[in-house]
Formats: structure tokens, sequence, C-alpha cells
């Protein structure tokens, strides 16, 4: 079977995505505080081992190792200097993995999705980041992980409404027509959900899907299952307003099928307990997928997991939505 390209993969129905990989990093022995995105260069076999369990437990794609590497992150690191080495480098790690795991995809290659983080600074004025110095770091990450060969690119865990923005408008500036993800995380507030920045559903589908996304969705925060279930549900009802999810049958006229988007959801295994001062995840794999059974009943096609999960989260939804068991 010949390889189709990602943006029109999208379409077809359930994508699944890969989880975790700092909590596998963690489980690995790398200790808290190390900076997760040199481990490209300084221990890829670390980095590969992960993906290929994803891989083998039935992932059609994998996300780079490349969270926190814009230039401001990895400047808590001393690393500000090596953005493109250690972009380039995690999106050809993944590639190589993707193609090694290939007999494993049914004779079709996997995907690799460009994973981009926030900053984790504030633009001016709650904090010193200027808009067009963000735009410029993360379309330097986006260069490196084009130049690394990715498929697509998945903004991830955002917070506020600027930043989102700011990262989507540098990523599409050098995507070309590579597809683009967009994701925010949000905690429960009241009877709603919102970000740490106050951003509700609703602000946060307005904001981004007009800036010519690919997907919109949420992953990460610390909401227990049944909630990330009412999340989606959330989402859906947004999207399916504003008339652009793809696949429904109620776009707006003048919508054009390539402007409408999919909906994607990356939940933690549910909502940590702190247990000596760690984030401990007890959500088994079988809760994990039946959850994700769902939210996918939802009409929500790419999926996947965050914080907490592992390949054999990842395996348990292969098997609850497709009957695999790889």
């Amino acid at each position: 079977m010949s390889r189709i390209n990602l943006k029109e993969r999208i379409k077809e129905g359930l994508l699944l995505l890969d989880g975790a990989m700092g909590s596998q990093l963690l489980a690995s022995g790398i200790e808290v505080g190390k900076c997760n995105d040199y481990l490209n260069i300084e221990s890829p076999d670390i980095v590969s081992n992960i993906q290929q369990g994803y891989l083998q437990a039935g992932s059609d794609a994998i996300l780079t190792n490349t969270f926190g590497a814009n230039k401001f992150a990895l400047a808590r690191h001393g690393l500000a200097e090596h953005v493109e080495k250690i972009n380039t480098a995690g999106a050809q790690l993944s590639r190589q993995v993707v193609g090694e795991q290939k007999p494993v995809l049914s004779k079709i290659e996997g995907y690799v999705l460009g994973d981009i983080g926030p900053s984790g600074d504030f633009l001016k004025p709650l904090g010193d980041l200027e808009p067009q110095d963000l735009k410029d770091a993360f379309a330097q990450q986006a260069k490196a992980l084009l130049a690394g060969g990715v498929d697509g690119f998945a903004i991830q865990t955002m917070t506020a409404l600027d930043e989102a923005a700011i990262a989507i408008e540098a990523v599409k500036s050098v995507s070309g027509d590579l597809p683009v993800f967009a994701s925010f995380a949000f905690d429960r507030a009241g009877s709603d959900f919102r970000t740490m920045m106050g951003v509700d559903v609703e602000s946060a589908v307005l904001k981004v899907v007009p800036l010519g996304i690919d997907a919109v969705g949420f992953n990460c925060g610390t909401v227990t299952l049944d909630e990330y279930v009412e999340l989606a549900k959330k989402f859906v009802f947004v999207v399916e307003a504003l008339g652009q999810r793809r696949g429904t049958g109620h776009e707006s006229r003048g919508t054009s099928h390539e402007s409408r988007v999919t909906i994607f959801a990356e939940p933690n295994a549910g909502k940590p307990e702190l247990i000596d001062g760690k984030a401990v995840y007890k959500v088994s794999p079988e809760d994990f997928a039946s959850a994700m059974e769902k939210i996918h009943s939802l009409g929500v096609n790419i999926i996947g997991g965050c914080c907490g999960t592992g390949p054999e989260h990842i395996a348990a939804i292969s098997k609850k939505l497709r009957g695999s068991d790889k």
C-alpha cells in the first residue's frame, strides 16, 4: 500500500498518536530537571526505544522529542544556541524510528509530527517577551524540524491565546502544505473548563481555527477521565457551531473542505495524585481506553495520550477501537 500525506490521512478516520514522552523518560531513569530535548543528541537510544514501543503498540504517528526545544525554554539549560541541532536531530531520529518500524504498520510508513510546546515565559505586558521575538523563536524551531523531515506539526499545551496564535502563525510561515495541529491544556473551572490563563474552549477555538490549522484540541491538564470526555463534548459542540468540523455534514456555505478542522484529544492518564511530592497517574490502560472510546464516539478522530500514559495505554486503545492486539 502506498503512503498518503498526513494532510489527507487525517480526513480518513482514526489516527492514533503516541503517548507521553516525559514520564516515560523518567521511568527510563532520566533525572528530573534534565533537558529532555538534548537527549536527541546525548542519548538517542533512550528516546528511540520509547518511540519504538509506541509504534509497536499501534501508533500511526509519533511526536518528536522536542516539546521544550524553543530557544527560550532551552536557555534555562544553557542550550539556547543549539535549537537547530536539537530539533533537526529529534526529527531525524523519529523519522529513522518510523522507517525501522514500517513492517509493524501494515506496510504503511508511519508519520512524524514536530512537537512544539510553549516558551514558558509571558508576552508583554505580563512578561518580557516581544511578540516578534517569540514568533522568530517558534519559526526557528519549525524550520529545524522541517529540515529533519517531519510530516506535520503539533503545537501543544498552550494556555494563552496570544502565544498560541503567534506559534501557529510562525509555524505556518515555514510549514508549506504540511498540516498544523494546535491544542490547549485545560483545568476544571467550576462548571466549565479553562486554561491556566483563563481561556475557555470557545475562545480558544474562535481564536485559532481561523488561522488555518488542520486540527484543534486539547492535551494535558488536570482533570479526570470523565471530565476529559465532557471536555471533548464541549470541543465538538463549539467546533460544530462554527460549521467547520470535518465530516459532520454541517459545514457552512462558503466553507471549503480544506478549511475544516479535525478535533484531537491527548488526555493525561487521568488526574494525577501527589504522592511523596511526585505526580502519580493511577489510571489503568483499560480504563483509559474506555474513556478514549467514548471520546472517539463523539467524532474525535485523532487521539493519543499525554502525561502518565505509555505504550500499554496506546495498545489498549488500539485493541478497543481496532480490535488489534499488538
